[in-house]
């Protein structure tokens, strides 16, 4: 009698998300949303996202967007990821630069379809980044709470700082600033703007990727991201700082419209404002925002810079203004002028800073893009970068840092002013005009990006610019003194300089920003032999 052999049982099938071939096919519960109504959620996500940076007491929103995000790419495959990324990011960007198409189209003379076509095409390419981010994620999630929360937030924390070092970088409305009056805002002067971002992204994450798993792991990741946010907020902020005396401020906002600037029938009365402003002011310290002298010293009319220069030199008085210096044969820069009775003795009679991060398109040319910049009929620059770290202006004991339009955005260069303890800045002087972008938004996002420095730094941050908004913010990032936005003012205050270091400010003057770069990459390689197991 034969004996009849049965088949061998087949091998049960993988489950989504493990196995070699089918770890990363678009199986999980991601892919249950059609694409396209997906990709609708995650652009409201990212506009919603942008929002926090401007109205920052609505610093939960922000938590909400990344969470959903992290929810949506969950169980993505990377190629879905990546997509689900880049329409995020594309929206947050979009949301929150939308005032560059005003100073494109309305004072460049750009076609609207070509200056908002500009903008698009900008916030797609900065949002490449993310997308990267979100692939890496799909790769390397392992449907584990706690690793994938992990594992997000390092991809979120090395596409943020690579938007804000690649290509000269612009880390404008990044999610560390909707945090300046959150309780996050604790950790500035610990881990810096970038640092809250990765934690922003890690409770984000932590209170929604577990619901995949049920409602039991997703509720105590809720728990725990809350827990985490009631403790900070429960916390007394530790004073790394100390008083260093104070001085009297007088802070001129000139309120030029950009279309009038440079006219030539309206630099007289420009002209003459600031001189009789800065000659009649009875700060200790005058401050005059960004080019409110718009022509060279040789430039101007006959006797004016040396009255002006005059007036500071022989009193008891000091002023930084914006002008800008050099010349045809070594170069032009925009430049802050400090003038006092001690610089009178100085060669050239004024201190000297030097705006070092330049902006692309308007104070240089990127390689290849000129013809873009030649269909604009705006004044642009090709000027010459000044040093990091440049010394402070001394004035009365306290030593001024100045800082020129954006360069408040890049915490990580401010660093290196304390790379020597000693001759470490006690105020911060930002000279702004972005009077280029109108009444938008872009008014109260720099401030709220002045106000993180002040934070991560524990130094205060004056701001005398053209349009708004010209304030006084103290070393916990409290706006003490403000004038109103599009007013021709001056604002008289008080202002203590402070000495000291904070954490951040010690490890980014010595190492920059590569203490998170490496934070993030190590998360990354713990994972790897995991997800090989």
């Amino acid at each position: 009698m034969k004996t009849v052999r049965r088949p061998a049982a087949a091998p049960p099938a993988p489950r989504p998300g493990t196995g070699r071939r089918g770890a990363h096919r678009d199986t999980g519960a991601s892919d249950t949303l059609f694409l396209g109504l997906d990709l609708l959620l995650v652009l409201a996500l990212g506009g919603l996202h942008s929002l926090a940076a401007t109205y920052t007491h609505a610093w939960v929103l922000q938590l909400l967007a990344v969470g959903g995000l992290a929810f949506r790419v969950s169980r993505a495959s990377p190629r879905r990821a990546a997509l689900l990324g880049w329409a995020f990011a594309t929206a947050w960007f979009v949301a929150g630069t939308f005032w560059l198409y005003i100073s494109m189209h309305r004072y460049g003379g750009l076609p609207g379809w070509m200056a908002g076509a500009a903008v698009l095409a900008l916030s797609a390419f900065l949002a490449l980044y993310f997308a990267a981010a979100m692939a890496l994620f799909g790769v390397l999630r392992r449907n584990h709470l706690v690793v994938d929360t992990l594992v997000f937030a390092a991809c979120w924390l090395l596409a943020e700082l690579a938007r804000g070092l690649l290509f000269t970088g612009f880390p404008w409305a990044a999610s560390g600033y909707s945090h300046v009056d959150s309780p996050l805002a604790q950790l500035a002067p610990w881990v810096g703007v970038y640092g809250i971002g990765w934690v922003a992204a890690l409770l984000g994450a932590l209170a929604v990727i577990g619901f995949r798993s049920g409602v039991g792991p997703g509720g105590l990741g809720a728990i725990a991201a809350v827990a985490v946010v009631g403790g900070l907020a429960a916390m007394q902020p530790v004073n790394f700082t100390r008083g260093n005396g104070s001085l009297q401020l007088t802070l001129l906002q000139s309120n030029v419209a950009q279309d009038e600037k440079f006219a030539e029938e309206k630099l007289p009365q420009a002209l003459a404002w600031a001189a009789t402003t800065l000659q009649s002011a009875r700060g200790d310290l005058v401050l005059a925002p960004e080019t409110i002298v718009p022509l060279l010293p040789d430039q101007l009319p006959e006797g004016y810079w040396a009255a002006l220069a005059a007036g500071f030199q022989r009193g008891d008085r000091a002023a930084l203004i914006g002008v800008p210096l050099g010349s045809f044969e070594a170069g032009y820069t925009n430049s802050a002028v400090g003038l006092s009775r001690e610089t009178a003795k100085w060669p050239g009679g004024f201190y000297r800073y030097d705006k070092h991060h330049l902006v692309p398109f308007g104070e240089f040319i990127p390689t290849g893009f000129r013809w873009f910049t030649e269909l604009m009929n705006i004044p642009l620059g090709d000027f010459n970068r000044g040093p990091v770290g440049a010394p402070s202006f001394e004035v009365k004991g306290q030593r001024i840092a100045p800082n020129i339009c954006y360069e408040d955005l890049f915490g990580e260069e401010l660093a290196a002013h304390f790379r020597e303890p000693e001759r470490a800045p006690t105020v911060f002087a930002n000279l702004s005009n972005i009077g280029w972008f109108g009444d938008t938004i872009a008014l109260a996002q720099h401030l709220n990006i002045s106000r993180m420095r002040t934070l991560e730094f524990q130094r205060p941050m004056l701001r005398a610019t053209n349009t708004g908004v010209t304030a006084v913010i103290d070393h916990t990032g409290r706006v003490t003194h403000q004038l109103p936005p599009l007013a021709m003012a001056v604002l008289e205050a008080p202002v203590e300089g402070r000495q000291g270091m904070t954490p951040y400010a010690s490890w980014a003057a010595r190492w920059w920003l590569w203490p998170l770069f490496v934070g993030a990459l190590l998360s990354l390689l713990i994972v790897v032999p995991l997800r090989r197991s």
